[in-house]
């Protein structure tokens, strides 16, 4: 449940390359404080999908260290119906500043299977270092956490690249920086539990670990307009495979006018 709920947060996605100009200085269009998405996550091994979880990210406006920032909170569980199997509790929280978007601050709450840890992040984009108990950390500039990276690429003008491209950036996690990158696939319509989309596609290249497979497995489709809240993300995993599908909204910044069909 743990790595179902990390590709969620596109956390497995590594590359040799390093952050470019295209993932520098963007301006938000595309989300707003009061914004919130929820998923569903469904597990397969025979072919059948089940509802094994849930995923829910909220947006609210704070003030850290006098900055004016969107507190962003991503809460991930699984369905009490198979809690006595393996139990998840998480949560992970940005602190997001709205004139730059760039992290001020990123905690990590998780509760799984009776394993439980917590991380708490400052970032110092002044001293080019992030701060967490393991002591401080050099980073580069544009550096993203786990969360604010989502929100930060929502805004990505994928108008401006042909498929195949790929686009970089780092992010700063387990008091590591790794360079990634999302390889834009193109644009394509497409059907999920909540309706039928015109879509933007792309494929992160997986770490193989203890859930999913290495290489180019997993795929990710968000909405092809001004939102770009990904709808669906689908990976083949170790045993079987796993689909996450956008089920309800609120309060999105512009209007959905990716949405075809609702069912």
């Amino acid at each position: 449940m743990r790595k179902i709920f990390y590709s969620l947060l596109f956390i497995v996605i590594i590359s040799p390359l390093m952050a470019g100009d295209d993932f520098c200085g963007l301006h938000n269009n595309a989300f707003q404080a009061g914004e919130r998405i929820d998923y569903t996550i469904y597990y397969s091994v025979i072919g059948m999908y089940i509802n094994s979880g849930s995923a829910s990210f909220t947006t609210t406006l704070e003030k850290i260290n006098n900055r004016t920032s969107y507190h962003v909170i991503g809460d991930g569980s699984s369905n009490s119906k198979y809690d006595w199997i393996f139990k998840v509790r998480d949560r992970y929280e940005s602190y997001i500043d709205t004139a730059t978007l760039q992290p001020l601050k990123f905690v990590r709450n998780v509760n799984e299977g009776g394993y439980k840890t917590y991380e708490n992040v400052t970032f110092s984009n002044q001293t080019g270092t992030a701060i967490t108990a393991k002591g401080v950390f050099k980073i580069p500039s544009c550096v993203q956490d786990v969360l604010s990276s989502i929100y930060y690429a929502r805004n990505i003008n994928f108008n401006s690249y042909k498929p195949d491209d790929k686009i970089p950036f780092t992010m700063f996690l387990d008091n590591q920086v790794y360079n990634l990158y999302i390889k834009y696939l193109g644009k394509e319509e497409i059907k999920t539990r909540y309706g039928k989309f015109r879509a933007i596609k792309f494929k992160p290249l997986l770490v193989k670990g203890t859930m999913f497979q290495g290489g180019e497995k997993m795929t990710v489709w968000v909405t092809d307009d001004a939102n770009h809240i990904p709808i669906r993300i689908e990976s083949p995993i170790v045993v079987g495979s796993v689909k996450v599908d956008m089920m309800k909204y609120t309060n999105l910044r512009n209007p959905l006018t990716s949405l075809i069909e609702k069912k």
